[in-house]
């Protein structure tokens, strides 16, 4: 079965392919692909045959990079087959059938704020691609997840492509399939691996979703494959920029001290030698993408009505995500990417971020989340009213909140521990004061 997030061209065959054989309209060639993504919503796409001559060599840093354990406890990445093969390190292992990957890219660069620029003191940072939204005919804004908004433009796509070649098989997926996108990317010459391991194109810069589509047609013989040279050059300035030392070489991470790692996939603990780095970081890192000159000269594109940033997301203040309770996380972030952070770590997140920031004033937050005597902190973690009666925990917010308690309250651990740790980073500071909670 096909991953959460993707879809099949049996799911769409039905309703796409025409009951005559198809008339070609358009070529099974970069330009033509290129073409039919930019309708479809894309801003940029090509294809590239498969096998590409790169694909061992990718193979081998994957391996690699699994086998040394850099990919922390994201098992997902380290799942192989029956033969002991990793299902992601060639798109050949689980779907021998390929023939060919369209990858599309879709930016999510904006005119707003770098995270490494000067703001407010107690702001935290959400990673840009994290901040989209959308508003409807009525003029309501809601979050807007990117993994549905491209998936739904590559359904459209592959359509067309039935349209245009005929039946063939296909899989469709966003962030959420056994592809390394980025290579993908690079082998069909949208850019190139940077320094920081982000794909980066010549004119988009790094700010760029990735979508891909695996087939089985066959690309027509001759067609040479395009190629973006690597133009980092000896620029470090990534690598000396990354809080954590996660970009140990160029070319190299190690997502077990990624800030984007740490405040997203991992649960549990932050090592304590980990959280001065993270600075006021609280989903994900931009700091590597936004010193990279290629960045710089990116220009920011029209505007993409599923994908505009939420202003209340951009430097938020720490003192208003601290304030929400698990029913205004829900409210707040369902069907956005900030949602797999879960709401306590989320809070965990947050309550590092408020010891790395000085102020004294968010002790309130901290002692509670620490579990200081009378506060309710240890025994209500997720900060629902202890006090509301049965009567009203029936249906509702309130339910909501309790049951989610109840099956959370190991969790609450890690978040207790970042609140300790950042009590005592504030031990001796003197700062200005904030708004009590």
């Amino acid at each position: 079965m096909p991953a959460a997030g993707s879809v099949t061209n049996r799911h769409v065959l039905s309703q796409t392919m025409p009951s005559n054989a198809p008339t070609p309209t358009i070529s099974l060639s970069q330009s033509g692909i290129r073409s039919l993504a930019q309708t479809a919503g894309f801003r940029e796409a090509s294809i590239i045959g498969l096998p590409y001559q790169e694909i061992d060599q990718d193979a081998a840093r994957f391996t690699d990079f699994i086998e040394k354990g850099r990919a922390g406890s994201m098992q997902y990445l380290a799942r192989r087959n029956e033969s002991g093969e990793l299902v992601r390190s060639r798109v050949d292992v689980p779907f021998p059938w390929a023939r060919s990957i369209v990858v599309c890219m879709a930016s999510y660069h904006a005119d707003a704020p770098l995270s490494t620029e000067g703001t407010e003191a107690g702001a935290g940072w959400i990673a840009r691609y994290a901040w989209s939204g959308k508003t409807d005919r009525n003029g309501t804004k809601s979050p807007s997840d990117y993994h549905k908004v491209l998936l739904k433009r590559l359904r459209a796509l592959e359509a067309e492509m039935h349209c245009a070649f005929g039946d063939f098989e296909s899989r469709a997926y966003v962030d959420t399939g056994p592809v390394v996108e980025r290579n993908a990317a690079r082998a069909a010459g949208l850019g190139w691996t940077g320094k920081n391991t982000c794909l980066i194109h010549p004119k988009l810069g790094s700010w760029n979703f990735l979508a891909v589509l695996v087939t089985s047609l066959e690309l027509p013989a001759g067609q040479a494959p395009l190629t973006v040279p690597d133009r980092c050059g000896s620029c470090r300035r990534c690598l000396d920029a990354c809080p954590t030392q996660a970009l140990f070489e160029p070319y190299q991470m190690d997502a077990t001290r990624c800030i984007s790692y740490l405040t997203i996939e991992h649960r549990g603990d932050i090592q304590e030698d980990l959280r001065a780095g993270m600075g006021r970081q609280v989903f994900g890192c931009d700091i590597c993408q936004d010193v990279c000159p290629w960045n710089r000269k990116a220009p920011v594109g029209p505007a993409d009505t599923e994908l505009t940033p939420r202003q209340e997301l951009i430097n938020p203040d720490l003192a208003w995500l601290a304030d929400l309770e698990f029913s205004d996380f829900e409210r707040l972030f369902n069907g956005s990417p900030i949602r797999r952070a879960s709401f306590l770590g989320l809070r965990r997140n947050i309550a590092i971020a408020m010891g790395n920031s000085g102020l004294a004033g968010f002790r309130p937050w901290l002692e509670r989340w620490a579990g200081r005597p009378g506060d309710g902190g240890v025994s209500n973690p997720v900060g629902q009213p202890a006090s509301i009666p049965a009567s009203n925990r029936a249906n509702g917010p309130a339910q909501k909140n309790i049951a989610y308690e109840e099956a959370n309250r190991a969790d609450s651990a890690p978040l207790r521990d970042a609140a300790r740790w950042a009590l005592r980073r504030l031990g001796g500071s003197i700062s200005k004061e904030t708004s009590n909670p």
